[in-house]
């Protein structure tokens, strides 16, 4: 069917209300706003349908749900992670075949999957996109490699005519995302939207975590200030013998990832960037993830140089720590790591087989583990770090994609608040439990491992129709139930808990935090909540349109800059200028600069003189 004609359709019923609207044109008619262009982000779709429209489209409402005549057919995008702990390819598992029984049964569409590896997805997006065969819904961190395909190829759909002008098929999609989030990516000046944005669950991101059986074996308080984390990992040095006996030169008081030291060392270097930074630098510098290009960040940088070269970071972090190398973990695991930073929940991640639950048993010691801290100041005593907005993954459609309305509706059922925290929370008795309070009601849940033995020769059956395809019977063992990604966030496109499980509402999920993590206790992990956004600063949301220069750049100047700060931190003494002013030189005239420069004058047309956002109020 024609989009217009189901808009136009649209556009008879409002104006029949008194309402105002529009059909799809050459022209959008997107007025650009004072100021710049900045979409008003209080403004929400009209949710008006009629009998006609949805005769256009083949639907027909039955109980809750919009549900398809003729049954369509959809392709969604999946990763495909590492399948050890005893999981199951993600084709294969229950929640694969749950999903696609119920939406098959609800809305009258046949769900395929498409899988490909988290680890290369970006260059995997791009293989797919430019053949012609991505599936019809696509999730990705990498926004730009969206616009390439955008605003170069036409090789994605604009998403506004169904996300706004078909809103009434996605009142859970808009009820979770509402507007500043749908309207995310929305250009000004066109009304174009190439992507929607996810919902990130919490602020969490990164913490610094230190080996708390260490500090108590050598008497050494906490670390709340970086002299007195930098004395720890001397300390932490000088003491190996007595920390790990024969293995005393295996000792790492700081350990590092060479993909990533930037993510790595996040909290040290945002620490050297000066609390009065502007939102225009924020913003005309913050295309990056690793803060890169912000003003202190060598300063930063050069702290860890001086670490490297008295040994207490990783010596051979630049030889292995790369995606998808296992040599980092192994080494927390076996128990020679003093500290990191990292994932906000890195060391109570995987239950009995993570870090932690792992280095107990290689120590076979349930004292030993990592506590987070707050060791970095700015120069305003801040434990200051920079934290994006709660946007989370990109959802697109490619240009192939035949079936819009049926993915819109498909976003919506993942969007639902039962279905949400059904994938969230998983099978009772298998992949949770009920906490109760002294009244008898819930008040939380807690993750079991999967693993367990009480867990492992748990059965669960199906309700009817949802046939295992191992044994043609609709019964599932443990391994099958075993979530591939962290509490189902693959699967839950528009919703990334990030790991920590949801039930059934905010209330009961944010007391269940303390519970996700069975190697931690509910105090550790409430307070890895509170200090992974300790005096943050949320990175300002300017909606500015696609950025030309950032096209087909994050790859190749993320790859510099990985080189430039592993080179960096590794320089020899007296050469850490020199290789670092080289490095970051080599970087901005690859295409850097060029996006500070494009920002910087899309800031100015929009804000003018302004430099904080605070200044518009």
């Amino acid at each position: 069917m024609k989009l217009r004609k189901i808009l136009c359709l649209l556009l008879a019923c409002v104006m029949a209300l008194g309402l105002t609207t529009g059909c799809i044109t050459d022209d959008p008619g997107f007025e650009e706003k004072p100021g710049g262009g900045n979409i008003d982000l209080d403004e929400e779709p009209d949710f008006v349908v009629s009998e006609d429209v949805l005769d256009e489209l083949g639907l027909v409402k039955t109980g809750e749900f919009y549900r398809f005549n003729d049954t369509k057919t959809i392709t969604v995008q999946i990763f495909d992670r590492t399948r050890d702990d005893g999981r199951t390819h993600p084709l294969e598992s229950y929640w694969t075949k749950w999903l696609q029984h119920e939406v098959l049964r609800d809305l009258n569409i046949k769900v395929e999957f498409d899988n490909y590896p988290r680890d290369t997805e970006a260059q995997e997006l791009a293989n797919l996109l430019a053949s012609g065969s991505a599936p019809d819904i696509i999730k990705t961190y990498n926004y730009p490699a969206i616009a390439t395909f955008a605003e170069d190829m036409h090789g994605i759909l604009d998403l506004n005519p169904y996300v706004t002008d078909l809103a009434f098929l996605a009142p859970n999609l808009w009820e979770l995302l509402g507007t500043s989030l749908i309207y995310f990516n929305r250009n000004p000046r066109t009304g174009e939207i190439w992507a929607i944005e996810g919902l990130r669950h919490g602020l969490t991101r990164i913490n610094t975590f230190v080996r708390e059986d260490w500090l108590a074996a050598l008497g050494i308080p906490e670390p709340t200030t970086l002299s007195e984390f930098e004395g720890m990992l001397f300390e932490f040095q000088s003491n190996a013998q007595a920390l790990l006996g024969a293995d005393a030169d295996k000792i790492i008081p700081f350990t590092l990832g060479a993909a990533n030291v930037g993510w790595r060392s996040d909290h040290l270097l945002a620490s050297f960037i000066p609390n009065n930074i502007t939102d225009k630098e924020l913003y005309t510098r913050g295309f990056d993830d690793f803060m890169f290009t912000y003003t202190g960040i060598k300063e930063g940088v050069r702290k860890l140089n001086e670490w490297y070269l008295a040994g207490l970071v990783w010596q051979d972090f630049h030889l292995y720590g790369g995606r998808g190398d296992s040599t980092e973990d192994n080494f927390m695991k076996a128990g020679y790591v003093g500290s990191m930073i990292h994932n906000w929940e890195w060391p109570y991640r995987g239950d009995a087989n993570g870090v932690q639950g792992m280095m107990r048993q290689s120590l076979n010691n349930e004292e030993a583990g990592f506590i987070p801290v707050a060791a970095f100041q700015n120069d305003a005593g801040l434990y200051a770090k920079i934290m994006p907005q709660n946007n989370d993954r990109k959802i697109c459609f490619p240009r192939t994609n035949q079936e819009p309305e049926a993915c819109l509706l498909y976003l919506d059922y993942v969007s639902r608040l039962d279905v949400r925290s059904y994938l969230g929370s998983g099978v009772e008795g298998i992949n949770f439990e009920r906490v109760l309070n002294d009244a008898g009601e819930v008040y939380a849940v807690r993750n079991l491992p999967p693993t367990a033995e009480a867990v492992r020769d748990n059965i669960f059956t199906s309700e009817p129709g949802i046939i295992n395809p191992r044994t043609g019977n609709n019964t599932w063992t443990y391994s099958e139930l075993i979530m591939n990604s962290p509490q189902n966030i693959d699967y839950l496109l528009t919703f990334n808990t990030n790991g920590e499980i949801f039930f059934e509402s905010d209330e009961i999920s944010a007391a269940s935090r303390g519970f996700s993590f069975p190697e931690a206790t509910p105090e550790v992990i409430g307070r890895a909540a509170v200090l992974t956004s300790l005096d943050a600063r949320t990175l300002p949301n300017v909606q500015a349109g696609i950025i030309a220069a950032e096209s087909g750049m994050p790859t190749a100047l993320g790859e510099k800059r990985d080189t430039a700060l592993v080179n960096s931190v590794r320089a020899p003494a007296g050469q850490f200028d020199n290789i670092f002013d080289s490095a970051m030189a080599d970087y901005l005239a690859s295409g850097g600069q060029a996006i500070i420069d494009e920002r910087t004058q899309r800031w100015v047309e929009i804000f003018g003189d302004i430099l904080n956002l605070e200044e518009l109020d």
